[in-house]
């Protein structure tokens, strides 16, 4: 299957040495893609160097874009960043914790936005945010991770409003329960133990979790041709947590 192999330019994948910017990235590759990724503290290959939690994001994000669109053009940029979120109840958050979150992902995600958009419009490419299942149905003690989350979605239907008239499509991945990315990390932490991953599988209707591979073909679907006539969507991949 080669969806992106007469496409010119680039695919920009932030968040591309994590779990599922990993998957997504080597799928664009095999879907005939040329492909650029970022990473924040673990790089992979040549990746570009990121940090959306830092002071300086804005003018680091538009570096990064403006150096890999050089490299023909912009045609696809993917958000997969998703930096570990522990689980608790929001009435333990710290307001601090939460400003620093929100920063790091809605305003990170509007920050690599802004500068991709002009090399968007030039070629007619498409966003892709990765997001959460937890803005559909939410799970107790996710508030520090969803409230984010839901900004980006928030701003995936307003950018896909604005952007439609230059041919700019916008939309969301949802993942729900994993075996890869920030689920796999939270149990290996211990902070889900064997009852409430017990339960978690009971709420979801297929009865398993997913994979990272299930959520790059949502990605790579959303950003391919086959899905031309789709922007301003959010597609849940949680094996019908949601429902």
């Amino acid at each position: 299957m080669g969806d992106f192999t007469d496409r010119p330019g680039v695919a920009l994948v932030v968040g591309g040495s994590g779990g599922l910017g990993r998957a997504i990235a080597e799928l664009l590759r095999e879907r005939g893609s040329a492909v650029a990724v970022t990473h924040r503290s673990n790089p992979v290959g040549d990746s570009h160097q990121l940090d959306l939690g830092a002071p300086t994001v804005a003018a680091d994000a538009a570096r990064v874009v403006e150096d890999v669109a050089a490299r023909g053009g912009l045609h696809t940029l993917v958000y997969a960043a998703g930096p570990h979120v522990p689980m608790t109840h929001l009435s333990a958050v710290e307001p601090g914790a939460m400003a620093a979150q929100l920063a790091a992902d809605a305003a990170g995600f509007f920050a690599v936005v802004a500068p991709a958009l002009p090399h968007l419009r030039e070629i007619q490419g498409s966003i892709v945010a990765v997001t959460t299942a937890a803005t559909t149905r939410f799970p107790v003690r996710d508030g520090l991770s969803s409230a984010p989350k839901a900004a980006v979605e928030a701003m995936v239907r307003a950018l896909a409003a604005e952007e439609g008239r230059y041919g700019v499509r916008v939309n969301a991945v949802g993942p729900g329960m994993l075996t890869d990315g920030m689920a796999a990390r939270l149990i290996d932490s211990g902070e889900l133990s064997e009852d409430a991953l017990a339960i978690t599988r009971r709420n979801i209707p297929l009865r398993r979790f997913g994979t990272a591979q299930d959520i790059a073909e949502a990605v790579c679907f959303l950003a391919s041709d086959r899905a031309g006539f789709v922007s301003g969507q959010k597609l849940d991949v949680d094996g019908g947590y949601g429902v």
